[in-house]
């Protein structure tokens, strides 16, 4: 059975908004600088056993007026969330986050607890590697944290998704819906952006396609969301949609213009106009379930 070990108190836990566990931001499972980083928290707490132990009593009187489940301290002052946050936001459980520590005597091979013992047999990571290098005071505090730079960086290196040159594409795909979220869900959330011309539901692939009236619409839905959208306890995938019935007959004209016609033969039919809004080609087969 493995045990979790406290690491600090229920104060110094609600004073930071984090696990008493693994240290890391109970909303949003993230290390403590990444998160005051994207709120522009200022970390302004005592150093010193006699000021910390001051400060906390001062904070005690502060915490008991305050709801419990919220926040409290510089966390709790805080304004909302920040598009950093939203991207880099862990929604599925990190289990190795509360794994336990290496056994030192097993390293040595010396440990003689066998199955019994309730540390990790195996072999530590490179100590060249940055990530190897993880203390309990600096995740608190938010300074020197591997960890967050590694976030960081990856924040910083994450796409973009740049609107199609096409100016009449004002059409989103939402992906990763499952099976929970609805078409009203979608609506509430997106008509905050502009005023929306039709949701089409692909249940089979679980994704839609959102069009907008106005371009202008559709790019800050896109901007807003990209990277960052969780409804329902799910990432959703944004992207841009494409007209597929617009590129098959660019295509089919192309062709024509390519081959000559063949003497005694009819000519080529139109295309259906029912590939007109079919996105993805994903349409029919919904439909078709």
């Amino acid at each position: 059975m493995r045990f979790k070990k406290t690491e600090v108190c229920q104060t110094c836990s609600r004073l930071k908004n984090v696990c008493q566990t693994c240290l890391l931001d109970l909303e949003y499972g993230l290390p403590i600088q990444v998160r005051d980083a994207a709120l522009k928290v200022k970390d302004d707490l005592p150093r010193s056993e006699v000021n910390k132990e001051y400060y906390v009593q001062n904070i005690d009187k502060e915490i008991g007026n305050i709801d419990p489940t919220s926040p409290a301290g510089a966390v709790g002052k805080s304004a909302a969330a920040s598009d950093l946050l939203m991207k880099l936001a862990r929604t599925s459980p990190y289990y190795k986050r509360n794994r336990p520590h290496i056994c030192s005597f097993w390293v040595k091979g010396e440990c003689k607890r066998g199955e019994e013992c309730p540390y990790r047999h195996e072999k530590p990571t490179d100590p060249d590697d940055p990530l190897a290098d993880q203390n309990i005071k600096d995740r608190y505090y938010g300074v020197n944290d591997p960890v967050a730079d590694k976030l960081m960086r990856r924040a910083a290196a994450m796409p973009t998704l740049e609107p199609p040159e096409d100016k009449s594409i004002t059409t989103l795909y939402i992906g990763g819906l499952g099976d929970i979220l609805t078409e009203k869900q979608l609506r509430d959330h997106f008509y905050q952006y502009g005023e929306i011309r039709s949701v089409t539901m692909v249940p089979r692939q679980q994704c839609a396609f959102i069009q907008y009236t106005q371009r202008a619409a559709a790019e800050l839905a896109a901007e807003r969301t990209f990277n960052k959208l969780i409804l329902g306890g799910r990432r959703l995938i944004i992207k841009w949609g494409r007209s597929q019935g617009r590129q098959t007959i660019s295509a089919v004209e192309a062709t024509r213009e390519m081959l000559e016609p063949v003497p005694g033969l009819p000519k080529p039919l139109p295309p259906p106009e029912s590939l007109g809004n079919n996105f993805f080609n994903l349409q029919d087969i919904g439909d078709n379930d």
